[in-house]
């Protein structure tokens, strides 16, 4: 188990490892390199952009929600030894659960033997970045930094600076300056990004990034490093999953511009088990199919509200199949859609009715993190005292 890998990680959000990972991609693809994108979750919108970049799905490697033994599992099963399998960090290299950095990027990079490549932003700093690079270093020496590539690089005298006191200091190389760009290509608004399924012009966003790391990252170098890892001990055996099969099950699932929040690996699981799976998208059809369960999950019903709301016909069978007895699972906008009324930006929209609770949008994030829950009464789904793991982050609120 040593396919081709690499790590991009950064020293906080914002710091540009969706830029140089997207760009990455793009120009490999360009010079016949296949790669297989993965994000250190939990995320659903920066796998949206990778997968559009790669023309494949992007698996999430979270150690908290899914264990080291889950991720050993999912990155022998979606990597490819003849791929690049290039994984974009979350947040800080150290960022994790608490004061050690537990489930952190660094910890994922030590579980998957991973080397990392570091993106430091280094507006209006010179030798001041060598100290950021040498504390990465020097926190914990079992995290492989393999390299830096800055970013908001002010010009030429800029770099060489900025460049040779990294090195000097360091002893990591720096293999790509990034300038200070006058336009973001990537477009972003509440929660991050703007989905790619939302946005007309993003392939048209990647390729700006492939254009920008094309030209001012040393990508060849950086395959040659893909290549200088050391064996994961865990073999594709270890890996299989004994799944159970009978009657071929249809479950829906609500996708499309307003919907696009779903983990592969979920999907993957309804197939392996022997279900149909749906897609059903609210702003194009009037009704649901004949199915077994519908499953709602996450997006941006807020975007899409007028559209959704006046969809009536739609909302009443979702309505209708909910008192008929459909089990439904629903998840963040899944809950959203499923409420009376949703109220964003001093206007109200009607929603499906099946939840007698309103939906309040706010100006700031109303949570935020990681979160463990337990089942308290009897449902469809999980037996009652079953402990389940989740992640969180919204500016809507359940009122009333």
């Amino acid at each position: 188990m040593n396919p081709p890998r690499l790590l991009i990680a950064g020293v906080g959000g914002d710091s540009g490892k969706t830029l140089v990972t997207l760009g990455l991609i793009k120009t490999w693809r360009h010079k016949g390199i296949n790669t297989v994108p993965f994000k250190k979750g939990p995320d659903y919108i920066d796998p949206a952009w990778l997968a559009c970049a790669s023309g494949s799905d992007v698996h999430n490697l979270d150690t908290w929600m899914m264990g080291n033994e889950g991720v050993l599992r999912s990155f022998t099963n979606y990597s490819k030894s003849d791929s690049i399998n290039l994984i974009e960090g979350n947040r800080g290299l150290y960022d994790g659960e608490d004061i050690k950095g537990t489930h952190s990027s660094a910890a994922l990079a030590k579980l998957l033997k991973l080397p990392v490549i570091v993106v430091l932003p280094v507006r209006k700093v010179t030798r001041t970045a060598a100290a950021f690079v040498l504390g990465l270093k020097l926190l914990d020496k079992d995290a492989k930094i393999a390299g830096i590539i800055l970013n908001l690089v002010g010009g030429f005298r800029h770099e060489s600076v900025v460049r040779r006191s990294i090195e000097d200091e360091t002893g990591i190389s720096v293999l790509g300056a990034i300038p200070r760009l006058k336009k973001d290509p990537l477009p972003g608004r509440h929660l991050g990004l703007i989905t790619p399924a939302e946005y007309q012009e993003s392939e048209h966003s990647i390729d700006v990034a492939a254009r920008i790391i094309s030209e001012n990252v040393d990508c060849g170098k950086l395959v040659e490093i893909t290549k200088q890892v050391k064996p994961i001990d865990y073999s594709t055996e270890q890996s299989e999953n004994s799944l159970t099969s009978g009657r071929a099950v249809k479950i829906g699932y609500i996708f499309g511009s307003a919907f696009t929040f779903y983990y592969p690996e979920n999907l993957d699981i309804f197939r392996k088990s022997n279900c149909d799976l749906i897609a059903i998208d609210p702003l194009k059809t009037d009704s649901l199919p004949l199915i077994d369960a519908l499953y709602i999950g996450g997006g941006f019903p807020e975007t899409h509200a007028a559209e959704l709301s006046a969809n009536r016909q739609f909302m009443s069978s979702v309505n209708d199949s909910a008192q008929n007895g459909l089990p439904i699972w629903a998840e963040c906008g899944g809950l959203m859609f499923l409420a009376e009324k949703l109220l964003w930006r001093e206007k109200e929209y009607q929603m499906a009715g099946v939840l007698k609770v309103n939906v309040v949008m706010h100006c700031k994030p109303q949570g935020h993190g990681y979160q463990e829950v337990e089942v308290d009464r009897e449902n469809p789904f999980l037996e009652v005292g079953t402990r389940i793991r989740g992640h969180e982050f919204h500016y809507s609120q359940v009122d009333n």
